[in-house]
């Protein structure tokens, strides 16, 4: 390993700085850094994200995003950077504080959870990290409260609506929308807002693929099913609200209300939507079975 660990320092460690062209363009040095960090051996995948990192591979990967691309054998060249840095990130060595320190605030807000849940009388209900957790939880609350059939109580649905309500209501959602070259950013100087195209583009990609949804979309489902959404979570506050009727707020404990939970931690998942069921012995039941 000592002698693959020398040769990507080598590789990697030009006389002159960010070498961003050799780097990307690079076939043989690419699939080499790739088949380390895919590697069965995790000694193999740790040393290998080290060297990377100290490398600085995840700001070769920037430049290689951002430098003009003239042909898709440059994009593909980019996206592999993209993905070395990402397995870097992935494979390093772990931080031991760190991870303690985060499994304390993934407990304390499990706990935060559980106990807000046990005051409105909700159980949690476990949804598939697959990107469309948001949508899922919804869209098993709007079954449970027989706004939609069970048969079309899925992602494809909630994700649907959501796109096609921020779509028609552009003005609306506009201002709270990250721009691609705005503020949000990567290095951006310009505060500007979505252009119309990126917009449309951002609607097709929410209802389209596996895009995380967040506030805009939780608004989004609020409005198009006409129903209040009550977020729990470990926070403050302890449940964020999102009706349709403005100022003429729900309250918890009001029947009609879609109710689901926002982890930020959970099971080192990173953001996480749950469905929070009425606690019946039926509902527990299916829950510790899930």
């Amino acid at each position: 390993m000592a002698q693959k660990k020398n040769k990507l320092k080598k590789m990697l460690s030009p006389p002159q700085p960010a070498p961003v062209d050799d780097l990307v363009d690079d076939d043989a040095l690419m699939d080499d850094l790739l088949a380390h960090l895919d590697s069965k051996d995790h000694v193999v995948r740790e040393e290998s994200a080290t060297v990377l990192k100290e490398m600085q591979i995840d700001g070769v990967a920037q430049k290689a995003e951002e430098a003009p691309k003239k042909d898709s054998k440059a994009r593909h060249k980019a996206r592999q950077a993209r993905k070395a840095a990402a397995l870097a990130e992935s494979y390093a060595p772990t931080d031991t504080e760190a991870d303690a320190r985060l499994e304390r605030q993934a407990k304390e807000e499990e706990e935060n959870i559980k106990r807000v849940c046990e005051e409105l009388g909700l159980i949690l209900h476990e949804i598939t990290p697959d990107g469309h957790c948001l949508f899922s939880a919804v869209a098993d609350q709007l079954a449970l409260l027989g706004i939609i059939p069970q048969s079309d109580a899925t992602f494809a649905t909630c994700r649907a609506a959501a796109a096609d309500y921020i779509y028609s209501h552009m003005d609306d959602f506009l201002p709270f929308l990250p721009s691609e070259v705005g503020e949000d950013a990567a290095g951006a100087t310009d505060p500007g807002l979505m252009t119309r195209e990126e917009f449309y583009r951002y609607c097709k990609t929410m209802r389209n693929t596996a895009a995380w949804g967040g506030e805009p979309e939780i608004l989004a489902l609020s409005r198009a099913f006409n129903v209040p959404i009550h977020v729990v979570q470990g926070g403050t506050p302890p449940v964020v609200v999102h009706d349709p009727r403005g100022d003429q707020e729900s309250k918890p404990g009001d029947k009609r209300v879609v109710y689901i939970s926002y982890h930020r931690r959970l099971y080192g998942l990173g953001e996480h939507y749950n469905s929070l069921r009425p606690k019946t012995l039926l509902n527990s039941i299916k829950s510790a079975l899930h």
